[in-house]
Formats: C-alpha cells, sequence, structure tokens
C-alpha cells in the first residue's frame, strides 16, 4: 500500500481506545476503588512492611505484591495493583529500554499511594509511549526488538502490538473492577 501509514495507525489502535473507551472509565477513581481488594489475598500495592505477599517491590512508601514463582491460581488483584503492572511493567520498562525513558523495574518503582497520583503516573507513560512509538517511524517499526525482550528478533511493529493488547486487556480488567465495586454486595 503505497503512502500507507503503519505509524499512525498502530498508534490510534490505541488512542482511539484510550479516547473512546478507557479514559473515561477511570476518571473519578477514588482511593476507596484503588484499594479495594475483591477476593482475601488480593494483591496490591500497600503501604511499606504491610503486604503479607511472598515479595514486595518498589522503591518509597508504598510497594506492590507478588511472588516468584507466581501461585497457581494467581490471586485476585487490587486496581492499585493493575495500574502498578501497567504503569511499570507494561510501559515504563519498555520506555526506558526502547525510548530513553528512565531506568525502571518493579523493585525500583515509586508506586502510587492513591488513584490521582496512579492516574498522573499512567498518563505520564502513556505520553512517552506514544511519542517513543511516533519516533519510530516507519523504518523503526522494522528493526528487531533487541535483547530487552524474550523474542529479541521480532521487529519492534509486533512489540506495539503486543503492548497495546496487553493496555487493552488489563486496563479493561481495571474497568470491571470497578463495575464490581460499584455493585459490590455487603456479607
Amino acid at each position: 500500500m503505497d503512502g500507507f501509514n503503519w505509524n499512525r495507525t498502530l498508534r490510534e489502535q490505541w488512542e482511539w481506545h484510550w479516547d473512546n473507551q478507557v479514559r473515561a472509565r477511570l476518571d473519578g477513581l477514588t482511593d476507596d476503588e484503588y484499594f479495594w481488594e475483591p477476593a482475601p489475598g488480593a494483591w496490591s500495592v500497600r503501604p511499606r512492611g504491610t503486604s503479607t505477599a511472598q515479595m514486595q517491590g518498589g522503591r518509597g512508601d508504598h510497594t506492590i505484591d507478588f511472588a516468584f514463582p507466581q501461585p497457581d491460581p494467581p490471586p485476585m488483584t487490587t486496581i492499585a495493583w493493575r495500574l502498578g503492572h501497567v504503569i511499570v511493567g507494561v510501559l515504563a520498562v519498555r520506555n526506558a529500554a526502547h525510548f530513553g525513558a528512565p531506568a525502571a523495574s518493579y523493585e525500583d518503582w515509586a508506586y502510587a499511594g492513591n488513584a490521582s497520583d496512579a492516574r498522573k503516573q499512567l498518563d505520564e507513560q502513556l505520553k512517552a509511549w506514544l511519542a517513543g512509538v511516533r519516533g519510530l517511524g516507519e523504518d523503526g517499526l522494522r528493526r528487531p526488538c533487541g535483547p530487552a525482550e524474550p523474542y529479541p528478533d521480532l521487529p519492534m511493529a509486533a512489540l506495539v502490538l503486543h503492548i497495546h493488547r496487553e493496555l487493552i486487556h488489563h486496563l479493561s480488567e481495571v474497568a470491571l473492577l470497578r463495575d464490581l465495586y460499584l455493585r459490590k454486595v455487603t456479607r
């Protein structure tokens, strides 16, 4: 397709979903929703020193729960945990590895202690991601992902598609958790 802009098309895949599905579903997120545990033993972001999870990652006042290997079945998660995963594991690590953003890892991230700060972190990482993808241009989408990814020989376009699937998947889970929170039955 002569003149077809794959870079714009890949960015628009996520931007449409964000503008028409996700952004409004995150508006008004409260701290109660952010930390609500949908089941006993749910993984979350917690004040340092209060977690009972096998492992905790993070610097600063809050840590994120995890375990290695992951339990089978894995625990339910809070919105705080889901947003922490998206912000750090899906976006910030990739922004650092591919687009020159500061180094990021689950162990060294300063996790948000409230919904408002999590939204700001998400917005910052999404902005960096989209700017990085835009900066790849058409030719950059063809280059290999390199050693920062599990499949280093795949083109960057495959990584962009993967990250967008991850964003759609996990932020849809956040929307579902909000729906469940609003309709929860007290026992």
